[in-house]
């Protein structure tokens, strides 16, 4: 029955988290899909990447990163720089452009929370993302997981 549960409430989260996730891409700039700005927030936490670790990282498929990446670099939210260990690979970061625009949607997501977790402690948000951050290194889901047995 706990399983049950955690499964339906996940799945409940993704939906709503990928409703948001496609507000969020648009107000980068209007236009563009949800999945840009879990990129856009990648970059900027853990930016220069090269295109293959925003790939390994955010589980995408690499031309929908490329043409991603391609469109934020025209944007001018996205900067391409040589990558000094490889001179034929490039390191992606975001642009100073890019790094306010996702500071401000950032801003507005945790006044959102502030709000919607009020009445929480912190302690309990703090365990909230311990939990949730275990279940993230567990690691993806395979199709082979979803097949009848």
């Amino acid at each position: 029955m706990a399983f049950a549960s955690l499964e339906r409430e996940l799945a409940l989260l993704v939906r709503r988290s990928r409703t948001v996730q496609g507000r969020l891409g648009g107000q980068l700039h209007g236009g563009l899909d949800g999945a840009v700005h879990a990129l856009m927030l990648l970059l900027d936490d853990a930016g220069p990447l090269r295109a293959g670790d925003l790939v390994a990282r955010l589980g995408m498929d690499k031309s929908t990163v490329s043409r991603q990446v391609a469109s934020l670099v025209d944007l001018g939210l996205v900067e391409r720089a040589p990558d000094q260990d490889d001179g034929r690979a490039q390191r992606l970061s975001t642009s100073a452009e890019g790094h306010r625009r996702v500071s401000g949607l950032r801003a507005a997501r945790r006044s959102r929370w502030d709000a919607d977790l009020i009445d929480w402690d912190a302690e309990e948000v703090a365990a909230l993302a311990a939990l949730l951050e275990r279940l993230n290194q567990v690691g993806p889901l395979h199709e082979a997981d979803f097949s009848e047995r």
